[in-house]
């Protein structure tokens, strides 16, 4: 008589895995900020709801990748000289191995952007990270090397902070901002080789460059890599560039943008809306994919300028509407049409994290170590505020409901026992 019920409840374990996220990328599945969880926890503390946390050696502002039982995170050693993609047991949170890189390069950084600020990706099989001036590796998930590629210097005033992307059979990245030389780059997964390369502005100037990290976005029957770039001056334009992800040849642009992009353009639902957001108090500019040449007179459907705030983290779509926190400790609810705020609240201390969606719920943390909750609608309302208290610059992750923070001291696991 037991034999039916427990097939039931394997069953019923085994549909909830099937259904459960995993968060292979920054952004998480989709590029978006958006994951399918549901139930996720609503309160904790640094000792409340903890199901473990693991010390870090250094500080660092990636986000951590979860696949299965496995986390990856990157991270700086001795202030950068070395550089380290750290795998951890996601069930205890103990260290299984770090593969570490040296850079022998002198780069420079501002004091709150750590080396090590891209996030890794991971397709499941392969695990791959991105160093800047000390290359990109590519090692499995027992953390063997697979290939390791140098990809030459790269030195900003205010450092990197780009994350790689997979597309099909190719590792696509950002080798910037700064000099000598700043570009697009694919490289074949199997084996680092490149496949293609495109070149881009390069300036190394305090107010001059772009951190931000490129999306996949289907328009009919092809696809779009788009990325937000500074322009072609210190004091010009910014762009967003549409390009082929299998040639890197540029396909569109579209001008608006300020000279300092921190954000990852946001995409939503349909996929036939991206916003890009400039930092240093830039714009706002929400453009149609597609088109060819430059598409600013036929698809660009707004730009919000004038006296905005300074704005680092990324924004999120939900129900038709477009949530961005703003780095001074708002947070704003727009509408998408015309970029018009529907409300704008005040929370607390200074708002980097990108936002994450999930069951109807935002979550955003602040530099202080703490994560606000709040209902994702028209109207504003605060459901939580979850103190930890260790300096905070990355975006949460989460998988299989439980919330991953990664803060200057620890990485923690936030879920309830199992």
């Amino acid at each position: 008589m037991m034999r039916p019920f427990l097939t039931i409840a394997i069953l019923g374990i085994i549909g909830s895995l099937a259904h459960a996220d995993n968060w292979p990328a920054w952004r998480g599945p989709r590029g978006d900020g958006s994951s399918s969880e549901r139930n996720l926890p609503l309160t904790w503390s640094a000792t409340d709801g903890v199901r473990w946390k693991a010390p870090l050696p250094e500080p660092g502002n990636s986000t951590p990748i979860i696949w299965g039982d496995r986390i990856f995170l990157t991270q700086a050693l001795d202030g950068g000289k070395r550089r380290a993609l750290l795998a951890f047991d996601r069930i205890t949170g103990k260290e299984l191995w770090r593969h570490v890189v040296p850079c022998s390069v002198q780069e420079t950084t501002h004091k709150q952007n750590p080396p090590c600020s891209g996030s890794p990706v991971t397709d499941g099989k392969a695990v791959y990270a991105q160093f800047a001036s000390a290359g990109i590796v590519a090692c499995d998930f027992d953390g063997k090397l697979l290939w390791q590629r140098d990809l030459g210097p790269i030195v900003s005033r205010w450092g990197n902070g780009s994350s790689p992307i997979l597309y099909n059979d190719l590792v696509i990245a950002f080798h910037g901002p700064g000099e000598p030389d700043t570009f697009l780059i694919a490289l074949e997964k199997q084996t680092g080789k490149t496949m293609w390369k495109t070149k881009e502005t390069a300036i190394n100037s305090p107010v001059f460059g772009s951190w931000s990290t490129p999306i996949i976005v289907k328009v009919g029957s092809h696809d779009e890599l788009v990325m937000p770039l500074p322009g072609e001056k210190v004091g010009g334009e910014g762009l967003f560039k549409g390009y082929d992800p299998n040639t890197g040849k540029e396909l569109w642009s579209c001008r608006g943008l300020g000279n300092e992009i921190y954000a990852m353009p946001t995409v939503n639902a349909t996929r036939d809306l991206i916003v890009g957001i400039s930092g240093h108090n830039g714009p706002l500019v929400a453009v149609k994919p597609g088109g060819k040449g430059d598409v600013t007179a036929t698809h660009r459907v707004w730009r919000a300028a004038g006296k905005n705030p300074q704005r680092v983290g990324s924004a999120v779509f939900h129900d038709g509407r477009l949530y961005l926190a703003d780095a001074p400790g708002t947070l704003e609810c727009i509408d998408p049409k015309t970029g018009e705020p529907l409300w704008k609240e005040r929370l607390d201390g200074n708002l980097w994290g990108s936002i994450l969606v999930a069951d109807g719920k935002l979550y955003v943390s602040n530099l202080e170590g703490e994560t606000f909750v709040l209902a994702a609608g028209p109207k504003f309302k605060l459901l939580a505020r979850n103190k930890i208290a260790e300096p905070t610059y990355a975006t949460l992750a989460v998988s299989d409901g439980e919330i991953f923070v990664r803060t200057y001291q620890h990485l923690y696991c936030i879920g309830k026992a199992k």
